[in-house]
């Protein structure tokens, strides 16, 4: 006997998981625009990776790019 399953929950997962990239792709966007922010108003680099850290966005991949 085989299962085909439904189709209708086929749909939703594919639908969550959409909904979970996008909201990761706001949520890296987000993070880039708050490193840019946090680069704008330091006084230098040590300044910079302080902030960053305390916001829990240090190490967090790519340099953004000014």
């Amino acid at each position: 006997m085989s299962w085909t399953g439904d189709p209708s929950h086929a749909n939703e997962t594919g639908r969550f998981a959409a909904a979970q990239a996008a909201a990761a792709v706001e949520s890296d966007m987000q993070h880039r625009r708050a490193a840019r922010v946090v680069a704008g108003h330091s006084t230098d680099a040590e300044d910079c990776a302080e902030m960053l850290a305390m916001l829990g966005l240090a190490g967090r991949g790519e340099p953004v790019a000014r």
